[in-house]
């Protein structure tokens, strides 16, 4: 390629590890920087100005078909993928990745895809896992995986998982990153590898299209779970470096990302259970008072014994929930009624 590539993925207490690392870059970079942070679909991103009082570097949005341009930083805007194809970045609202879109594993296959050894992908802080598979694209196509420091990231559980699959990364705090990047940029780049290249150009595709093709699905075996995005059948996805699903729809899903979607739909069944439980209690102590005031004694002594039944068993699940909320494995994210 001549140039190279730096992408970057970052989710809960990125901003701060953002500016960081691009306070750190050097104002002769020879490379494009693509950035994603995950963001609400429906609010404009702050980022782009965040970044380009941070550092040398100018820092804009990401455009449709923009050429790459050495010594600009790029971020993904709010919906929307960001990818990089024959050197532009091209912008998709493909199906989401790990419930995001933007999702930092598409900009990183896409990358791996076009750029092989020249690409050097760097994990963040950020919560669950996304980047990871991504970044095993990069490394696994010769690229070259750059990992923050997790003691150092608000949020360890990204950069712990993208170590777990790409021991080899290397790894920085935050501020170090940066002038990391600008050495490695000046070297020169590795002899490309191999790297499940018919899957990252299948999987590619969806991203920027939309449309999920039939060598996606190509070999994969139909799993146990189902989409949170759809609820249609998931799949795991042969020879990927990292364990990964999708649906026919196309939405693809790690397995931390998918059991955090599981842990949330767990919570809201069981607060839907009380809220259920609850109204009919209401609802039969109210038939109780009004056998009572009939004269009904033994029939409101019934709905009364119904009632009292109830309640308990709303107050079960209540604290069944709580369990939940404070179980370390959970995370502490049950949600409220």
């Amino acid at each position: 390629m001549g140039r190279r590539l730096i992408v970057i993925g970052a989710s809960a207490g990125g901003v701060e590890a953002l500016r960081a690392v691009v306070a750190g870059l050097p104002p002769d970079l020879a490379a494009a920087v693509v950035v994603v942070l995950h963001i609400p679909r429906g609010a404009p991103s702050a980022l782009p100005g965040i970044l380009d009082r941070a550092g040398p570097l100018p820092a804009v949005a990401a455009e449709q078909a923009a050429a790459l341009r050495p010594g600009v930083v790029y971020t993904a805007p709010a919906d929307h993928h960001v990818l990089v194809v024959d050197g532009r970045l091209r912008l998709s609202t493909g199906p989401t990745e790990n419930g995001h879109r933007p999702a930092i594993d598409p900009l990183f296959r896409s990358a791996a895809l076009s750029h092989g050894p020249d690409a050097v992908g760097v994990v963040l802080s950020g919560t669950r896992d996304d980047g990871t598979a991504g970044l095993a694209a990069i490394a696994a196509r010769g690229g070259t995986a750059v990992v923050q420091e997790p003691d150092d990231a608000l949020h360890a559980a990204m950069p712990a998982s993208a170590l777990a699959q790409v021991p080899d990364a290397l790894v920085h705090p935050a501020p170090k990153i940066g002038p990391v990047l600008g050495e490695l940029v000046s070297r020169p780049a590795d002899t490309a590898a191999g790297g499940h290249d018919e899957l990252l150009r299948a999987e590619t595709r969806i991203a920027a299209t939309g449309v999920p093709t039939t060598d996606t699905l190509a070999g994969a075996t139909p799993s146990a779970f189902s989409c949170p995005s759809c609820n249609g059948v998931l799949f795991e996805l042969p020879g990927s470096p990292a364990p990964r699903f999708r649906c026919r729809v196309g939405h693809a899903w790690s397995p931390a990302a998918l059991e955090g979607e599981q842990a949330h739909a767990v919570d809201e069944a069981l607060w839907a259970a009380v809220r259920a439980l609850e109204e009919k209690a209401d609802l039969v102590e109210r038939l109780a008072s009004d056998a009572h005031q009939r004269g009904r004694v033994h029939t409101a002594d019934v709905f009364a014994q119904r009632a009292a039944h109830t309640r308990r068993q709303a107050q079960q699940v209540r604290d069944l929930v709580e369990d939940r909320s404070t179980d370390p494995e959970h995370g502490g994210a049950a949600s409220g009624p």
